[in-house]
């Protein structure tokens, strides 16, 4: 009876993710297509739709999350797909392309927001516990970011010429295009429904804090889109669109995906986040910065880079 539960509910889990990752996809090409087709340029999609679509998954979990009462998801989804952005995604890209370099020199705004931003987290998360005003603070910080890169005028031309090409010929809005938008949609709101479930039904067979689950299975299926965005990226020869990327996920994942929930109620941390997640996601965002000063994430970073996550992946499950 138990190993059917457990099997059960895996495939709800797995099936659950695949819904609100396609969904996720879904949604970005339909309201990637309209946002051009309306007359937005390249960039302002990208930093609007491209940027806050590939992290719909982790906004999407999280705010069932909270209506379901299981909080400790939110933090860790968050900081499991930070350190799978950056470790993960970032090691991967680099590896398959022989090298992830950036044309831009990224020091000036991007690297500065990032290490900002990680610190404000580090000190609203660090009590364990993130409660209104401190949701407040992040998402506020987040609206600044942006109107902030939107009047960046050379952040915003270079991003637009390195999207142009991505983004050219997806101008024609069809039915199809509306289709997929209405099915992302629902394919987002019921898998997160179903994610979350699965979630605290496999926490309680197993006895162990829903966001043990959240901080490593869920951080790793959410953070897909981003995956796939930064090796076809990478493959292009866009470097800075694919590192671009894992910098604006991270900003939003930090201070929208747990902002955003956090408005509703208070999100507690559990302690495997709180003494393993959060020092990982520090020394994570450290390395990458050290890469982001040097515009290249090389081979052998790259192999370093996955070596940690799998390291830390040990550590969560008390494997070393």
């Amino acid at each position: 009876m138990l190993i059917g539960m457990i099997l059960f509910w895996s495939l709800v889990f797995i099936a659950s993710l695949v819904v609100v990752v396609k969904g996720s996809d879904y949604l970005l090409i339909g309201a990637e297509k309209i946002g051009l087709r309306a007359g937005l340029s390249p960039f302002i999609v990208g930093v609007t739709i491209v940027g806050i679509g590939t992290s719909l998954p982790e906004l999407v979990s999280s705010l069932v999350a909270v209506s379901k009462g299981v909080t400790d998801v939110v933090v860790g989804n968050a900081v499991g797909s930070n350190i799978a952005n950056i470790l993960l995604i970032g090691g991967f890209a680099a590896l398959i392309t022989k090298g992830l370099k950036a044309e831009k020199d990224i020091v000036d705004l991007d690297i500065p927001l990032l290490a900002l931003v990680t610190a404000i987290f580090y000190l609203v998360a660090k009590d364990g516990s993130v409660v209104l005003m401190d949701s407040i603070i992040l998402v506020v910080t987040y609206g600044v970011y942006l109107l902030y890169t939107l009047i960046y005028k050379e952040e915003g031309k270079a991003f637009e010429e390195a999207m142009e090409d991505a983004v050219e010929e997806k101008v024609k809005v069809t039915t199809k295009d509306m289709i997929l938008l209405v099915l992302g949609i629902v394919g987002l709101a019921a898998g997160a429904k179903y994610l979350i479930e699965s979630i605290t039904e496999l926490a309680v067979i197993f006895n162990i804090a829903p966001g043990l689950i959240a901080v490593s299975a869920v951080a790793i299926g959410t953070s897909l889109p981003e995956l796939l965005v930064s090796v076809k990226a990478a493959a292009r020869g866009q470097a800075e669109v694919a590192l671009g990327n894992i910098f604006g996920s991270n900003l939003f994942n930090l201070l929208m995906v747990v902002g955003i929930p956090g408005l509703f109620g208070n999100l507690l941390i559990d302690e495997k986040t709180f003494t393993i997640g959060i020092p990982m996601l520090l020394i994570a965002t450290t390395l990458f910065i050290i890469s982001g000063i040097s515009k290249s994430i090389h081979r052998l970073e790259a192999i370093m880079f996955l070596l940690i996550y799998l390291i830390f992946t040990a550590q969560l499950f008390g494997w070393m």
